[in-house]
C-alpha cells in the first residue's frame, strides 16, 4: 500500500469513528424530547395512586404481572395524553416563560410528529391493557386520556376559571384504573380515591397558578388568579382543602380503611389546612411554593398510607 493510500484509509477511519459517536449523541436529545412530551414527573404521581389503589381493591395483593402491565398501560395512556396536550397547547406554551422551551414550541420536534406520537401511545395503551389486564381497565384509561385532551385541554382550559375543577376529574381516573385492574370491576368504594384526587386537584393546581399568574395572563388562559385575583384564589384553596380533608375521612367511616389510614389522613390533612390557612392570611412567594410542594408530598403519602393500611 502506498503512503498516499494508507493516509486515505486512516483519514476515512478517523472520519467514520466520530460519525458513529455523533449519531448516538444526536439521538439522545431526540429521545429525551419525546420522553419529555409524556410529562413523566406528573405520571410518576399518577402511577403511585394507581398502584396504591390496587392494594386497596385487593388487600391480598395483585399479581406482580398485573401491577407491571397496569403501570405500563397507565404510563402509555397518560403519556399519550401529555403529548397530545403539548400539541394542542403549543401556541399558548410559546407565550409562557415556563413552557417556551418545550420540544414542539422550540421546533425540536415537529407538531405533527408530536401529535402522532401521542395518538400512537394512547392506541398502544388501549390494546395492551385490553390484552394483558382486562377490557374495563383499558376503557377507563381511555376515559382519562379523552377527558384530559377534550374535556380539559380543548374545552374548559381556554373557557372558564373553573377549568381545573371540572377538568381535574380526568386526573382522578388513575385510581379507578387501578381498582378495575386489581378486582376486575368497580364498586362504589372505588369512588373514595377518585373523590380525594378530584378535590385535591384545585388547591394543588391553584397554588401553582398563583406562581404562574403572569404567564397565564400572557397566554390568555383564564386561570382563577387571572380572572378572580389572588385573594379569591387563596380563599378557594382553603375552601377546597377543607372539603378534601373531610372527604379523606370517609374511607374510615365506611369501613374501607382502618386506623393507620385514619391517623395518616388526619395528620397529613391538618398540615395541608395549616399551609392553606397561612397562605390565605399571610401570603408570600416562599410560602406559596412550600404549599405547592407539600400538596405533592401530601397526595403521595396519603395513598401510601391507604396501601399500607389495606395490607396490614
Amino acid at each position: 500500500m502506498t503512503d498516499g493510500a494508507a493516509a486515505r484509509v486512516m483519514h476515512n477511519q478517523q472520519a467514520a469513528e466520530p460519525l458513529g459517536s455523533a449519531s448516538i449523541a444526536d439521538a439522545i436529545p431526540v429521545v429525551r424530547d419525546y420522553f419529555a412530551l409524556t410529562k413523566p414527573r406528573i405520571i410518576s404521581l399518577l402511577l403511585l395512586t394507581t398502584v396504591a389503589t390496587m392494594f386497596v381493591a385487593d388487600p391480598s395483593g395483585p399479581a406482580l404481572s398485573t401491577i407491571l402491565w397496569t403501570m405500563l398501560g397507565g404510563y402509555l395512556a397518560a403519556g399519550g395524553a401529555g403529548a397530545i396536550n403539548h400539541y394542542i397547547d403549543r401556541d399558548r406554551d410559546a407565550r409562557m416563560a415556563r413552557t417556551s422551551s418545550r420540544p414542539l414550541v422550540s421546533g425540536r420536534i415537529s407538531p405533527t410528529h408530536g401529535l402522532v406520537f401521542g395518538i400512537t401511545l394512547g392506541a398502544i395503551s388501549f390494546f395492551q391493557l385490553w390484552l394483558t389486564v382486562n377490557p374495563l381497565t383499558a376503557a377507563l384509561a381511555m376515559v382519562g386520556l379523552f377527558g384530559y385532551v377534550f374535556l380539559y385541554t380543548l374545552w374548559l382550559k381556554p373557557l372558564t376559571p373553573q377549568n381545573i375543577v371540572i377538568g381535574g376529574s380526568a386526573g382522578a381516573v388513575p385510581p379507578l384504573v387501578g381498582w378495575a385492574a386489581a378486582s376486575g370491576g368497580l364498586s362504589w368504594e372505588a369512588l373514595w380515591p377518585f373523590l380525594i384526587i378530584f378535590f385535591w386537584t384545585p388547591p394543588h393546581f391553584w397554588a401553582l397558578s398563583l406562581m404562574l399568574k403572569d404567564d397565564y395572563a400572557r397566554a390568555g388562559v383564564p386561570m382563577l388568579p387571572v380572572v378572580k385575583g389572588e385573594t379569591e384564589t387563596r380563599r378557594q384553596i382553603l375552601v377546597y382543602t377543607l372539603l378534601m380533608v373531610g372527604i379523606t375521612i370517609g374511607p374510615y367511616f365506611t369501613g374501607l380503611l382502618g386506623s393507620i389510614y385514619l391517623v395518616s389522613a388526619i395528620v397529613l390533612g391538618a398540615a395541608f389546612i395549616a399551609f392553606s390557612l397561612a397562605l390565605y392570611r399571610h401570603p408570600t412567594p416562599a410560602l406559596n411554593l412550600r404549599a405547592y410542594l407539600y400538596s405533592l408530598t401530601y397526595l403521595a403519602l396519603l395513598f401510601i398510607a391507604m396501601a399500607v393500611d389495606a395490607v396490614a
